[in-house]
């Protein structure tokens, strides 16, 4: 089960799983706890796709965007036109005279780990979020870059990570949600 829930501080609204059996939350934004019981839920779903939809709208509405939100098409939609739409990524490759059999193994090669132990780059900066107590993004990269990961790609799926919502930057601190 996945609410949206909203920070009685700051007004930021967030996904927040299990919400009848967990006792308290944080906000992701300004770091407050809140017992959960006490927390507003704006929407309640099963699916965590359902929520995020959900949780859009609501932002769209908070910001007066409700009509343009509703001429956009759902993630899942948009996702799929984006894939049978324009040129398919191997006929891309080989367009530009690249071997795209030879790009996908490279690009294997370059996401395991330290002497192929087949933990990928983004495992190890979700290790890193998990480990450290609320770190910073210099601290994920250092932690990354011991682990054989470069830094500045430590920052980058960080930041990814942040904005697919697995996890939540506050002050310049981080954590895995």
């Amino acid at each position: 089960m996945y609410a949206v829930v909203g920070c009685t501080d700051c007004e930021h609204l967030w996904l927040l799983k299990n919400a009848r059996t967990a006792e308290t939350a944080t906000c992701p934004r300004c770091g407050r706890t809140h017992q959960t019981k006490k927390l507003r839920r704006f929407v309640e779903e099963e699916d965590r796709e359902a929520a995020r939809q959900a949780r859009s709208a609501l932002l769209a509405k908070q910001g007066g965007n409700s009509e343009a939100f509703a001429e956009t098409a759902h993630v899942a939609e948009m996702e799929r036109d984006i894939d049978d739409s324009g040129v398919g990524e191997r006929e891309y490759l080989e367009g530009a005279g690249l071997d795209a059999d030879e790009v996908a193994a490279a690009g294997e090669r370059a996401s395991e780990g330290p002497g192929g132990s087949g933990s990928t780059r983004l495992d190890v900066v979700r290790d890193a979020l998990r480990t450290l107590e609320r770190p910073t993004a210099d601290e994920v990269a250092d932690y990354a870059e011991e682990r054989g990961v470069p830094g500045e790609k430590a920052r980058t799926l960080l930041e990814k990570l942040a904005r697919r919502g697995e996890a939540s930057e506050s002050r310049g601190r981080y954590r895995l949600l």
